[in-house]
């Protein structure tokens, strides 16, 4: 049950110049579902990535680094229904060998393929189903095909996930496309389960690594379901290079901001979708976290509240019972954290003011936001003046349920 997400329509999604993609129906785990995409890159475009920072990271995470160190990346190719993780060697191979066979239809080095798989972790990945669906995949590659792109890497995703926009820089029109995938299993330690982005900008290759970094801080680094850190987080940013004007070589130029505003507000609409679509979740919560001395501690005491079962299950009840968002904050791990200094806000509701109940604040108030299917939480440590947010769902009866059958 997606939380007021947008659906997204294939005509709203503009074509990136030199980006073309390819999906069909390969069999990797189940049969009569989009599950292989192929994405072709042009000549001379640019592609930096992050990945995830589970130490246990899958094959493809592990052969993707190693590609991306070679440049001139040239295409990728994407399966579902297996993870390709806790695989070991065996799986390397693998991963290898869909990189082999891809480079063998191009005419390009292995080494210029990014293989990204997601679904079930232990499993050996059916490459032979791989290299025997690419010959569809590629026959099906158009510049307009990314909403079927994003179609053909959903898992338990109940919607399609995908953003476009685009801006005048320099008097030129840039485009910025962009997919992800990705309901459970999610905190992202990096960016998101998967997640692509392209642009035709022209973007000097040495700024690319620093591009995809602060994309991902400012948004798949900012969203959490259900605080699990997936083995196969990958987000990739491609820039073309197509539009002729002059190379944006900083993001602190006037030319630099717009792009980054641009592909930040398209990053950020992928990620708060990974919520919205979260296994069971019927609420999106917003949690800002003010006043506090450092980013790192502001995050520390979302996180604690996003993660915290007790505070999901409330969510989903409409209760609340908010001395358990409280008591997150206290464990939260600021040690000198005073707690008579602390405010709480729920919406436009003063819950708790100075650590304490506010004696203004009345029980049908609270019950009145809890009930709203989008919810602002406002903590106010009274320490500093720094602020950060994240985004997270509530957890349901669906939850348990369908991460309890997710392998039949």
């Amino acid at each position: 049950m997606a939380v007021n997400l947008f659906v997204p329509q294939a005509g709203e999604l503009h074509p990136v110049a030199g980006v073309r993609i390819g999906v069909t129906e390969a069999g990797i785990r189940k049969a009569n579902r989009k599950d292989l995409t192929v994405l072709l890159i042009d000549s001379g475009s640019s592609v930096a990535g992050v990945f995830t920072q589970n130490r246990f990271c899958a094959a493809p995470v592990q052969v993707c680094r190693e590609h991306l160190q070679h440049g001139d990346i040239r295409a990728m190719v994407i399966n579902t229904g297996n993870a390709n993780a806790g695989t070991g060697q065996d799986g390397l191979v693998r991963a290898r060998s869909t990189c082999i066979a891809m480079a063998r239809h191009l005419n390009l080095a292995p080494e210029q393929i990014l293989p990204f798989s997601t679904g079930v972790i232990m499993e050996s990945l059916p490459v032979e189903r791989i290299e025997a669906g690419l010959p569809a995949a590629l026959a099906d590659a158009r510049p307009d095909h990314w909403l079927r792109a994003a179609e053909g890497i959903m898992t338990t995703d109940t919607v399609a996930k995908a953003f476009s926009t685009q801006v005048m820089i320099d008097g030129a029109l840039v485009t910025v496309t962009g997919i992800s995938k990705g309901a459970g299993m999610i905190r992202p330690n990096m960016a998101t389960m998967l997640g692509f982005m392209a642009t035709d900008a022209k973007v000097a290759p040495a700024l690319m690594q620093q591009l995809a970094r602060e994309l991902a801080d400012g948004s798949f680094n900012r969203v959490t379901v259900d605080g699990d850190t997936s083995t196969n987080d990958s987000f990739v940013v491609i820039a073309t290079n197509k539009l002729g004007r002059g190379e944006i070589a900083s993001l602190d130029t006037p030319s630099g901001k717009i792009l980054q505003a641009a592909m930040l507000d398209v990053a950020r609409q992928l990620a708060q979708a990974i919520v919205r679509d979260g296994e069971g979740a019927t609420k999106f919560i917003t949690v800002r976290v003010e006043g506090g001395a450092t980013t790192e501690e502001c995050l520390k005491v979302a996180y604690a509240i996003s993660h915290s079962p007790l505070v999901k299950t409330a969510f989903f009840a409409s209760d609340p019972n908010l001395g358990r968002i409280l008591a997150a904050v206290g464990y939260a791990g600021i040690a000198d954290l005073d707690p008579g200094r602390i405010d709480l806000f729920l919406d436009d509701v003063h819950v708790a003011i100075n650590g304490g109940r506010n004696p203004a604040y009345r029980e049908e108030d609270g019950q009145r936001v809890m009930r709203q299917s989008e919810i602002m939480v406002r903590v106010v440590l009274g320490r500093g003046s720094v602020a950060d947010t994240v985004w997270t769902c509530d957890f349901s009866h669906d939850y348990v349920t369908i991460n309890a059958d997710y392998r039949s």
